[in-house]
Parts: structure tokens; sequence; C-alpha cells
């Protein structure tokens, strides 16, 4: 298997700049031991100008058959196809045991990190990658489905079973060059992902640890690719279970990509009829929604005299920073599937910062909300502010389980949009959701019947009220409801294809 990273020189900078972000020296050639055989990284070329970097990984079929490597690979299963456990195409066309390798022998790369020269691995690069031979089932269409949306410029030349026989036609691979200005941990974490997929086969067992690995790798990028569901499905072989669970986990992150889940422009913007008009004295602007929604669910927590409080699907932590300034709260805790908005999160609270005893009361962890876990049970209070809706209906029963029914806080406070306030919104197209990741937005009825019905099954009441000026016609902006544990009851109920 063969890989080539190319990029060119500037003004600024010598293109051999590329051994700082690959931590392997352009005067250097070096050999590592990988779990699938011997990998090798040399420069055929490195001036200033342009230079490359080239990754050879030597398989051995036979040794990976013996050591009882590649019994999940192509062809496996049935004894008519023994022999191509011994002859096949693993040694040379990119795979998922080149992916492995890329990780192994560049895993500082992939990760962004360059010690030496930071401000490097944080810009994008002109790159060019180049892999001679790639399995695609799905052909080049299917290749350049994969790599453009990326921002990739893809060359996919198929390539002829036999020069000599051109009647053949052409095989399944592919000749492929990558050209783009992109990060170079992008560009490896997408080649880490991308190539399995490509060759629709895993040669190694699948693991539940592949999940974190493919959400680590396909961060900020993988959750809004168009062709999400079959890279998630080819990476994990069709280990279904495995496959939901990261679609699940992929579609929480996409809750850190705006701030309190709504537009700014909504989140601030004043309705039309609230305006002055020309002359008269200027009233007082209202506090953007955000601002109102947050102190509404401060004002409940108060009056269940929580102290100990859940702040699920915390995003970028704008509600944990607003329990931070009010000491009745002895423990916060932002819970997020997003590590990038985690990291954000840290940031904006200064928690390197924090003096021992306020850090002492805040926590941030990752977490995804339709699983149960045992880390969010014993809390006072839980919070999902703006969060229910950026679910698949379906998936709603998970989540009430996972939170209800699992976690059984004391008191379970829930803000969503009211679409019936839409219309109130002149920027908002008739009929369109207040954000393009909203899967619904419930009227008060329908918002109603859903935590009535929640509360009876999990043995709660509910109180509902409203957030932000409330219309006449249409109703609040934002619809809250507070709810209450009546017991310590645990509901036995499991939603279907769920575990405890």
């Amino acid at each position: 298997m063969f890989l080539t990273i190319s990029t060119i020189g500037t003004d600024q900078r010598p293109a051999t700049d590329l051994g700082f972000l690959l931590h392997k020296h352009p005067d250097k050639s070096q050999s590592f031991t990988t779990a699938h055989g011997l990998a090798h990284v040399f420069y055929p070329e490195a001036s200033a100008e342009r230079c490359t970097a080239a990754l050879l990984l030597e398989v051995d079929p036979i040794s990976l058959v013996r050591r009882g490597r590649g019994a999940k690979g192509r062809g496996s299963g049935s004894p008519d196809f023994a022999l191509s456990q011994y002859v096949n195409d693993r040694p040379y066309a990119a795979s998922s045991l080149l992916a492995v390798a890329l990780s192994a022998v560049f895993k500082s790369a992939m990760k962004g990190d360059c010690k030496t020269r930071p401000e490097l691995a944080a810009e994008p690069q002109p790159l060019v990658i180049e892999l001679p031979a790639v399995p695609a089932k799905g052909g080049a269409e299917l290749v350049r489905g994969l790599f453009e949306p990326l921002g990739w410029q893809v060359e996919a030349e198929p390539l002829p079973l036999d020069v000599s026989f051109p009647e053949w036609g052409d095989s399944r691979y592919v000749g492929l060059r990558l050209t783009g200005a992109l990060r170079l941990a992008e560009a490896l974490s997408q080649l880490y992902v991308l190539l399995p997929v490509l060759d629709d086969a895993k040669h190694y067992w699948v693991s539940p640890d592949e999940v974190d690995k493919l959400l680590a790798r396909g961060e900020g990028w993988l959750a809004e690719h168009p062709e999400r569901q079959l890279i998630v499905r080819r990476y994990f072989s069709r280990r279904w279970s495995l496959a939901r669970a990261a679609n699940d986990r992929l579609e929480l992150a996409r809750l850190a990509e705006a701030d309190d889940r709504e537009p700014e422009e909504l989140d601030n913007a004043v309705p039309e009829e609230t305006a002055t008009a020309e002359g008269e004295p200027e009233e007082p602007r209202p506090a953007p929604l955000a601002v109102r929604r947050r102190a509404a669910i401060v004002e409940r927590l108060r009056e269940a005299n929580a102290k100990r409080v859940l702040d699920l699907g915390c995003g970028e932590a704008a509600l944990v920073a607003e329990l931070l300034k009010d000491r009745s709260f002895t423990e916060i805790v932002g819970v997020e599937v997003s590590a990038r908005a985690l990291a954000i999160a840290a940031r904006r609270l200064r928690l390197e910062r924090m003096n021992e005893r306020q850090a002492a009361r805040v926590k941030l962890m990752q977490g995804a909300l339709t699983y149960t876990d045992a880390r969010l049970t014993g809390y006072d209070a839980a919070v999902l502010s703006e969060v229910i809706e950026h679910l698949d209906e379906e998936r709603l029963p998970a989540l009430e389980y996972a939170v209800f029914g699992a976690a059984r806080p004391g008191t379970v406070v829930v803000t969503t949009p009211n679409v019936e306030y839409n219309v109130r919104w002149e920027t908002l197209p008739a009929g369109q959701v207040r954000h393009a990741d909203h899967r619904f937005e419930w009227d008060r009825a329908q918002f109603r019947a859903w935590a009535e019905r929640t509360a009876g099954t999990y043995g709660y009441t509910v109180a509902l009220g409203p957030v932000g000026d409330e219309d006449p016609e249409v109703g609040p902006p934002t619809q809250l409801a507070a709810f209450t544990r009546i017991d310590d009851t645990t509901a036995t109920t499991t939603p279907k294809g769920e575990s405890r």
C-alpha cells in the first residue's frame, strides 16, 4: 500500500515545514512496526518549493491469517473462498489496514499536535494526496461524493482490470488524487474514516470502542456530511447497534453548532409590534430571549431548592455560567456529546483560571442523552434547554427514559420553541423552523400532551409556563415545563431497542 502527501512552499515558509507537521524529518527514512505490517516513511522530494512525504505499508497476508487476523475480511466465512485469505489485494490496495497505519505512524499529526510550530497545525495547508490503488465499491462517483463535500478537488481514475485486455473493462479500483487547502490533521482524519468506507470492509474485529474513534476522527465534518448514513453503516461493517449508537451521538453533536440552540438574530430580535414609532420616546429594549430563558430556568431551579444541577446538552455552557453566579447551586455539571463544544465551554468558563473553591462547583463531561448514564443519578435537578427539538421524534422515548426513568432527578426543567409564535418573526419565512437542525417544533397543545404523558409515565407532576412576552393569539416564543418527581419509584419501562 502506498500513499503520498505533498505541499508547496511560499515566501513565508518552505515546503519542508511538512516535516514539522508529520513529526518526521525530511532527511531521514524511518520504519515502524504496525499491527498489520511494516510501515516506511520517506521523502521522495524535499525542497523549499515542494515537499512530498510517502508512506509505504508492507502487508503480509499469510502472516495476517496465521496470527488470526483478517478473519472478518473480504471473502471469509465460506470454504469456497478459503484461498482468498492468501491471494488478495491487501498488500496493494488502500484499505482499513492503511487507515490503521496512518493512525499509528502519524498519530501526533492526526491529533493536530505540533509543539515546535503550533501555528502550522492550526492553519490550512495546500495539500495533494495521492493513492495509486483504492478499492471503491460504488465507483468514482462515490469517491467524489465522499470527498468533494469536505473541500477536496477529486480526481478518481478507474483502473482497468488488465491493460493488456482493455475489452475486460474497468476494475473496482481507482487511482485517487485529492487537491485542497485543509489542516493536515483534518485530511488525515478524513482518510482514516473514508478509506475503509470506500473498501466497504474492515480487516479486523470492529469493537464498541470504534464508536469513540469515529466520533473523534469525524469531529467537525461527519455530522453534517451528506453521505453520513452510508459512512457510518460501512465504517462499522454493518454492525447495526454500533452504527445506531454513533448516529445518535452525531445527531446530538449538532446541538453545539449554535449557542443556546437558536439563531442569534431570533434570540436577540424584537418582534415587529414592540418597536416604537418614530418621534415617540424610546422604550427600554427587552432582554434577548436567550437571557430571559436562562432567567426563567434559574427561577424554577431556585423554587425547587435545587443545589446539585445537571445541564443536559449544555453546548458552550451559557447556562452553566449563569448558574455559577448563584452560590446556592453547589454543584453544576454540564453534559454535552461534542468534545469541541466542551472545549469551547471550558475556555468560556475559564476553568483553568478559576480558584479552587469555584472550580470545585463545576464539571464538564461528555455524554449522549439517549443512553442511560450512571454518572447522572443522584442530582436535585436537570435542565433540557432547547434540546428535545433536535432529536427525531422516534428517539424521544430513549431520552425520556434516560432522564426521567434512569437518572430521576427531583426536578426536570424543559424548554422548547413554540411553533405558533414563529409568525411573529418577520425575518423567518412562513413554514420554516427556527433552526435548520430542528427536527420538529411543537405548538402549545402538542407540548402539553408530551409533558403530561411523560410525567404520568415516570411518576412526576408537571407545570407549564411561558418564556418571553406572551402574545394573546399565538402564545410565548418559548414554552417551559417544570417536572417534579412524586416519589422515588423507578420506572421499569425500557424504550424498545434500548438497553439499561
